[in-house]
């Protein structure tokens, strides 16, 4: 992703910020949670020492077990009281967990990992025991910050992936509207230079010269629909894959040096697929000048058509230099390039021929230094 210095920096502040902001919840959460856990304790302690006071002093039975009676009443944070001889004295759990004993001893374990039991002591003995857990207000708070940093997370994975398809979808629209702007501009001259073909067919010289120029008239026209399409849904018929396919190769052999050798090799005569013929030819030729420019001008170039299932295959090979492993999605990307004048558009625009208008597949089926093997695949009619 390219960004100016200035656009660089406001992102770079954008992160440190939003880094300080979750830093200073998180911390924040931290401080509350502790401070929530130390009120708690202090109130089981008040328990506690009413407790202890009332144990000691010369009241009615009614009175004593008034913090039996608190402490049952309490619901919001769990207690187990436990008698110096280890017999339960009282609890606010529920009756059938109180009933059993093996689940007892497990609580008990399991308060005494989250909070310090308090001691009741009287002159020296230990009357009572009381073990308290975290309430349920307390455990929520604990899973706050993991349930925040999930939500920081789905907002900042759904607002990259809008202004991402945005940007996707500008980049588009300016691809698009230069591509049409390009076709529109080749229009004039081109119109200029029918009426000159025709004007020169009526004049006494070589046939074969305005034979050349009608050649030369008739690409210009297939360069024009083809930057014509770019941007819109094109219209795909029925077409034999193995002549389209043959026809595209052999119009850059015929216009290519004597020191690339061509071989067009298949078992099949025809294929049935929906094409765009220009689009798809545009796709051919792009990748052959690449093969083309890979050899620097000098090696084998070669296509492969085969069937497997319900696809057809073309394999486009060369002798090249090959493509390093970690660039080989990277070169269907806009802009990436390793030629020195290169604009990084050719295969993205193949790749978009081939997925997005024939519902194919693309990908580099292997590459090493002594070559290198894209793969097309596309559906056959049946």
């Amino acid at each position: 992703m390219d960004f100016t210095p200035k656009r660089r920096t406001t992102n770079i502040i954008l992160l440190i910020s939003a880094f300080v902001i979750v830093s200073l919840i998180l911390w924040n959460t931290n401080v509350f949670f502790d401070q929530f856990k130390d009120e708690e304790r202090k109130k089981v302690e008040i328990w506690a020492n009413a407790l202890k006071e009332v144990q000691q002093s010369s009241v009615d039975e009614e009175l004593g077990n008034l913090p039996l009676v608190v402490i049952a009443n309490n619901t919001s944070t769990p207690m187990i009281l436990v008698n110096d001889d280890g017999t339960l004295k009282t609890h606010n759990i529920k009756d059938e967990i109180a009933a059993d004993s093996t689940k007892i001893v497990t609580l008990i374990k399991k308060f005494s990992s989250e909070n310090e039991p308090i001691e009741i002591v009287s002159e020296g003995d230990i009357l009572q025991v009381l073990y308290y857990g975290n309430s349920e207000v307390l455990n929520k708070l604990k899973f706050y910050p993991i349930a925040l940093l999930l939500i920081i997370l789905l907002f900042g994975t759904v607002i990259y992936y809008i202004f991402k398809s945005n940007r996707i979808a500008e980049q588009n629209k300016l691809w698009a509207g230069m591509a049409k702007e390009t076709a529109h501009q080749i229009g004039t001259p081109l119109t200029s230079l029918m009426g000159w073909s025709e004007l020169l067919k009526t004049e006494n010289i070589n046939e074969e010269i305005t034979v050349e120029i009608q050649k030369d008239i008739s690409r210009l026209e297939t360069i024009t629909e083809r930057f014509s399409k770019i941007g819109s849904i094109p219209e795909l018929k029925a077409h034999n894959i193995v002549a389209e396919t043959n026809m595209a190769f052999e119009y850059l052999k015929r216009r290519s040096s004597k020191l690339v050798h061509f071989s067009f090799e298949t078992d099949f005569d025809e294929i049935p697929v929906l094409l765009n013929t220009p689009l798809y030819n545009w796709s051919i030729e792009n990748l052959v000048k690449n093969g083309i420019d890979a050899m620097k001008g000098k090696g084998n170039i070669g296509i492969q058509i085969e069937k497997k299932g319900a696809n057809v295959l073309i394999l486009i090979s060369d002798t090249g230099h090959g493509i390093a492993k970690t660039d080989f999605n990277d070169i269907f990307t806009p802009g990436y390039t390793t030629k020195k004048r290169g604009w990084g558009l050719g295969l993205s625009l193949v790749k978009r021929i081939i997925e997005e208008y024939h519902n194919g597949k693309i990908r580099v089926l292997s590459s090493s230094k002594e070559g290198t093997i894209m793969q097309i695949s596309l559906k056959i009619i049946k």
